[in-house]
């Protein structure tokens, strides 16, 4: 059983820096990275040059704590993705680099990235 558990942390851990060794962050042009667990969704800008992150949001932040999108679904991905185009704009960030880690992009990830673009990032 245990085992198991390590091979499949081992194969998630190798998608993830699959997609990540491609991928740098700057100032300028900063990662926005996606993590999704089995209740939540976390979104972080993140400069990889100075090691800082610019922001970030979740369904378990307070804002949308004790709303309806505190859960992880299509329509909280939504809100955190218009949610994470308004901390851009307010560090001055228009570009991104997409980190999906290691998700696919469908379903929720591909509804979070589809905010965000309608909220002015570009990727």
């Amino acid at each position: 059983m245990r085992n198991m558990m390590l091979k499949k942390q081992k194969l998630r851990h190798n998608r993830s820096m699959r997609v990540r060794k491609r991928l740098h962050g700057s100032s300028i042009r900063p990662r926005l990275c996606v993590v999704k667990s089995n209740k939540h969704i976390q979104v972080h800008l993140i400069d990889d040059e100075s090691g800082m992150t610019l922001g970030s949001t979740a369904t378990f932040s307070k804002e949308f704590r004790s709303t309806e999108y505190n859960r992880k679904n299509k329509t909280s991905a939504r809100k955190l993705g218009e949610r994470i185009a308004e901390i851009a704009k307010e560090k001055n960030v228009k570009e991104v680099v997409f980190d999906r880690g290691p998700f696919k992009y469908h379903g929720i990830l591909a509804e979070l990235a589809d905010a965000a673009r309608a909220g002015g990032l570009q990727f």
